[in-house]
């Protein structure tokens, strides 16, 4: 078994380029899911997503980015409001998730709607509370523009401008952020420690959080009920609005805590401000339902100062290297010659 997982390990580094540093795996993390066969990375490819993803022309009123709703500096997710706003001043019915380390998820959205990030983009712009667009129309707005068929052109050695060719520059962007130079990984790699406190708090994560937030990409990705009372107004089901499964009713899919500091407002609907709220929900208002998680039928009990010493520890998992990344930012460096920006 082990030869065999070396020979995938071998064969998947070939698809990602690694002599530019485009892609890499941290050290014993797993597999990526992602097929880079069908979308080799390039620096011109993933630059022309990073373009796109600032680019209100996606929006059918040239207002909305793909950044407004997912700030870099909010580790990629938004801060002032606890759910999404869109064009004309929409608002949608969940909390926009924080987008890292995409290349090890297979299913996205918070109900796990699309298997495919080469096509994750098509919901938001189509959605009418979010872009409110069409791919179409899109590609008719970039082709009109004055930079972007150049752009094209040094991605895919063509400047024609396709729906294949924008969704997979868009999906090479987003597979590039990786998050993984935290303190916590600092210390995995012995090159610092944690805190008494933090240590502590590393305990206490390991016996109540681990099962649904494993080491090392901080969740299972998998779906689940965490005890949350429905929402009044939406009546969320969360994973059974796919599936039209009952034992999926209420389960979202599990976040990643790395980068939580930044992240804010937590859960689906973002209604926890702050990571106490959140650690206060799990040990006095979990609501016991069929499908809740096995986790969270037994009470978690913690003193104030283990909850004080589990957010320390949480805190370890920031990685201010991924959120302050200039080249992860809006691509300031892409001006037409006539200085307007890219998204004019």
């Amino acid at each position: 078994m082990k030869y065999i997982l070396s020979i995938a390990f071998i064969l998947t580094l070939c698809a990602f380029n690694a002599g530019k540093d485009l892609f890499y795996i941290p050290e014993n993390w797993p597999i990526p899911n992602y097929d880079f066969n069908k979308n080799e990375l390039t620096e011109e490819k993933i630059l022309l997503g990073r373009a796109l993803f600032y680019e209100p022309k996606l929006s059918a009123n040239n207002s909305i980015s793909c950044e407004s709703c997912h700030s870099p500096f909010s580790a990629f997710t938004h801060i002032d409001h606890s759910l999404s706003h869109g064009i004309h001043d929409s608002i949608g019915n969940r909390n926009s998730p924080a987008l890292m380390n995409l290349a090890w998820q297979n299913l996205f959205m918070w109900d796990g709607a699309v298997n495919n990030l080469d096509v994750q983009a098509l919901a938001p712009i189509s959605h009418p509370a979010e872009m409110g667009s069409t791919i179409n129309e899109v590609v008719s707005k970039l082709s009109e523009s004055g930079i972007y068929p150049a752009l094209y052109f040094k991605a895919f050695n063509d400047s024609l401008i396709t729906t294949e060719r924008t969704l997979k520059a868009l999906s090479a962007f987003l597979v590039s952020l990786i998050s993984a130079n935290s303190k916590y990984d600092r210390v995995k790699s012995g090159d610092e420690v944690f805190t008494p406190q933090e240590e502590n708090g590393y305990k206490l994560f390991l016996e109540n959080c681990s099962s649904c937030h494993s080491e090392p990409l901080f969740t299972t990705n998998n779906f689940a009920n965490n005890g949350l009372s429905t929402d009044s107004m939406f009546q969320d089901t969360g994973r059974m609005k796919i599936t039209q499964n009952p034992d999926d009713s209420l389960k979202f899919k599990i976040p990643t805590l790395r980068n939580i500091e930044y992240s804010f407002p937590y859960m689906h609907d973002g209604r926890f401000k702050k990571l106490r709220e959140v650690i206060n929900h799990y040990t006095n208002s979990v609501v016991p339902s069929k499908t809740l998680a096995p986790e969270l039928k037994k009470p978690i009990i913690l003193s104030s100062n283990e909850k004080t010493d589990l957010i320390s520890f949480l805190m370890t998992l920031s990685d201010k290297e991924f959120v302050f990344n200039p080249k992860q930012q809006y691509p300031k460096e892409l001006f037409l010659p006539s200085g307007d920006r890219i998204n004019k």
